[in-house]
């Protein structure tokens, strides 16, 4: 499948299935000699993995990284840094009332238009597991993008009604994996946690939103017209499951202001030139512009309901689908560090694509 491979120059490519025997990857493009701290790397795992926070699935999995290739002494060889992640609780066996059914809001009928044949346990490859191998390459390139002085972080800002209203530069971010729910504000974070925890009591799912920021990244970043920086950003970000929105800096409340408004003065900040509010957040004309690059993105409700559901199957016969297996009520606290490993790809694609970009 081709559309497992991201990526030009720092490149991933992910293989796996929800209820295999393992899930696993390939990193390409990985410059010699950097030095890795394997531990960090778990560490982004363990904040991804089943059962992380309280609020999410029942499944458990270790999720224990395992390097094969292209690292010797915790160090990179420059050459293809293969991993997999052993899958320990899988139980295809949830899943067997699936196999002629297909369920509200997931990707059963169109993966079966598509390929004709699907993996009902779980949803196979279409199933959130598959990001277990995004997180572990975006922990890699996190740890390449800090030798240039690059951050990302990203938090919950809003599950269901409830919403974060505070600016993230008056948030203690470095708290945010404090919180069950990913919210560095506790306030915020006890009201979404009690939400969360009253849908589920209900059978029922919740959306949400979590904001992404990434700091000290150069001007110069992003190759226009096709490969503009927030458009790979925004492709990384809708590859994630549950994904419907993505917005950048002002976003849609731009629609509202006028060009008078919205036009950010260039300012001198130091020793370089900035913008005076960021509306932009971080980006112009597809290129980074120094400042720090705001996103935001949006998640549905979780499409499996702990209630009946009426739908389909393969005979087009109208059945009533019973909600079972183990997932979460609302998805965005263990989307974190997806958020964070998918912009860190992207960040650490371009950086390589900008360093041949002009002599």
């Amino acid at each position: 499948m081709a559309g497992s491979t991201f990526g030009k120059l720092f490149q991933l490519v992910s293989f796996g299935e929800s209820h295999g025997a393992a899930i696993g990857g390939v990193v390409e493009g990985c410059p010699a000699g950097l030095k890795l701290d394997l531990h960090a790397v778990q560490q982004e795992l363990d904040r991804r993995r089943p059962g992380s926070t309280p609020l999410g699935t029942a499944r458990k999995e270790e999720d224990q990284v395992e390097f094969l290739s292209g690292i010797l002494d915790g160090i990179t060889l420059g050459t293809p840094i293969g991993f997999i992640i052993r899958n320990k609780d899988a139980k295809p066996g949830d899943y067997d009332h699936l196999k002629d059914a297909y369920r509200p809001g997931h990707a059963d009928l169109t993966w079966e238009q598509k390929f004709g044949i699907r993996d009902h346990r779980g949803g196979g490859r279409a199933s959130a597991r598959e990001t277990a191998v995004r997180v572990a390459a975006g922990a890699i390139a996190r740890q390449m993008l800090a030798t240039a002085g690059i951050q990302v972080q990203a938090w919950v800002s809003q599950v269901g009604e409830e919403r974060l209203l505070k600016p993230y530069t008056e948030l203690a971010l470095g708290s945010t994996y404090a919180s069950d729910v990913r919210c560095p504000d506790p306030e915020t974070a006890k009201r979404m946690t009690t939400l969360i925890e009253q849908v589920r009591g209900e059978g029922d799912t919740l959306g949400g939103r979590i904001s992404c920021v990434a700091q000290g990244v150069p001007a110069g970043l992003g190759e226009p017209v096709f490969d503009k920086l927030h458009a790979e950003l925004g492709k990384a970000m809708f590859s994630i499951n549950a994904v419907k929105g993505v917005q950048f800096g002002s976003g849609f409340d731009s629609i509202a202001l006028r060009g008078s408004q919205h036009n950010d003065p260039y300012v001198i900040k130091g020793d370089t030139i900035g913008t005076a509010t960021n509306r932009s957040g971080g980006l112009q004309g597809g290129i980074s512009n120094g400042e720090d690059i705001l996103l935001d993105i949006a998640f549905k409700p979780v499409s499996t309901l702990m209630r009946g559901q009426s739908s389909l199957d393969r005979e087009r016969n109208e059945i009533f689908l019973e909600g079972k297996g183990r997932h979460d009520p609302c998805v965005v606290p263990r989307a974190v560090p997806i958020v964070e490993a998918m912009t860190c790809l992207v960040l650490a694609d371009q950086l390589l694509r900008q360093r041949v970009a002009r002599l």
